[in-house]
């Protein structure tokens, strides 16, 4: 494995009835707080009276922040820093999804810098400082919760770009599997196609000495494949609620890619899709990843039998490698089928019309991916496979 050296300063409150953690970590870092959520499922589901309630009992000053969303725009981010510099706000508090996170972290990294929030995405700049972050989760997926990276939309350039820095770690962040328990069925399903898919991110790389590693993602893909349709079927059970939002942390907190660089090129292909057709991330991803796998599977063939092996329990007798290969894609396509996932862009109304574009976007700093690299030629291909 490669030379590494890990650290997440975020401090992770984990469980049930863990809510109440707020009204001790919150002083630490000031009384005036920024409230940023969505859409109001948190009032809907009573988590929002139950977080006010708290800041109030502590005194806390609370200016609100509502409406990110679902891919969270920069217009909504300017909002939020304008308020942080206008009202002196001491903390950024986000409770919802990795969207409402995603937003509140460039927010609180815009609100110390005298620019543009988004020199950060166009990499004309870094972060040297940010507001405090706290976080209350409601839905698994993204890992926001525990790491430094968030994506922000650009509605004006029509552009999805993801950003990381050390600063954007949340200071904590809340984790109640009962604060997850009102999702729909679909964002559920969105949400764990996104764990699965960052655990693949790290899984194709090419460090050697990574059996660690390996075995980490590949417990974590075993876990959701089995705990999904339980889930599905009782979307209301916390102990599956509880294990799926572990998953989720786990799969994006630094732990599973220690000492290896995984590819992210997929992500990269979806950004462009979602900032063209706004569609829920999951959703892509759904689409895009085993059209990816396809692609470039022959770039490391016993990788990919290694995952049908292992993960997906394909029977490797008389087979040939590529076969093997071959048959744990199609296995994982027909498992995200059986849980409702999407499976062609057509599903999303999407045709040919703007696959140039999308391309053109995805490939706007050269050509990426450390598994594969790919051209624009390669995206148009996997576009092209996934109409």
């Amino acid at each position: 494995m490669d030379r590494f050296q890990f650290h997440n300063p975020t401090k992770l409150i984990f469980g049930r009835e863990q809510l109440q953690a707020l009204s001790k970590e919150v002083p630490q870092y000031g009384s005036k707080v920024l409230l940023v959520y969505g859409g109001g499922s948190i009032k809907r589901s009573g988590l929002y009276d139950k977080v006010t309630a708290i800041l109030n009992e502590i005194g806390a000053e609370v200016t609100e922040l509502s409406g990110v969303e679902p891919n969270p725009r920069l217009s909504t981010v300017h909002k939020g820093v304008e308020l942080c510099k206008t009202k002196g706000i001491e903390l950024v508090l986000a409770v919802g999804g990795g969207s409402v996170l995603d937003c509140a972290k460039a927010i609180a990294v815009g609100a110390k810098y005298d620019g543009d929030m988004w020199d950060f995405a166009e990499r004309k700049a870094v972060p040297k400082a940010a507001l405090p972050l706290g976080t209350v989760l409601t839905m698994a997926a993204t890992g926001s919760e525990m790491n430094g990276s968030s994506v922000i939309s650009n509605e004006e350039t029509k552009e999805k770009l993801g950003w990381g820095s050390i600063y954007a770690y949340p200071a904590f962040s809340i984790l109640e599997p009962e604060n997850t328990v009102t999702l729909p069925k679909d964002q559920t399903v969105y949400g764990m196609v996104d764990i699965m898919s960052h655990v693949f991110e790290h899984y194709f790389h090419k460090e050697k000495g990574t059996q660690v590693q390996d075995g980490f993602c590949e417990t974590v893909l075993r876990t959701v494949i089995e705990t999904a349709p339980k889930l599905i079927a009782d979307l209301e059970n916390t102990e599956y609620r509880e294990t799926i939002l572990f998953c989720g942390t786990m799969a994006l907190n630094g732990v599973l890619n220690m000492g290896l660089s995984g590819d992210w090129a997929t992500h990269n292909i979806e950004h462009a899709v979602s900032a063209v057709y706004d569609i829920p991330h999951g959703g892509g991803l759904a689409i895009l990843f085993p059209n990816w796998m396809k692609h470039v599977m022959h770039h490391d063939i016993a990788r990919f039998k290694r995952l049908a092996v292992n993960v997906f329990d394909v029977n490797p007798e008389g087979k040939s490698d590529e076969a093997i290969a071959e048959e744990g894609i199609e296995a994982l396509r027909a498992f995200w089928n059986s849980i409702g996932a999407p499976s062609r862009l057509a599903d999303y109304d999407i045709d040919d019309s703007h696959l140039d574009a999308m391309a053109e976007k995805a490939v706007r700093f050269g050509p990426f991916g450390n598994f594969a690299l790919l051209e624009k030629q390669d995206v148009l291909e996997i576009y092209r496979n996934s109409l």
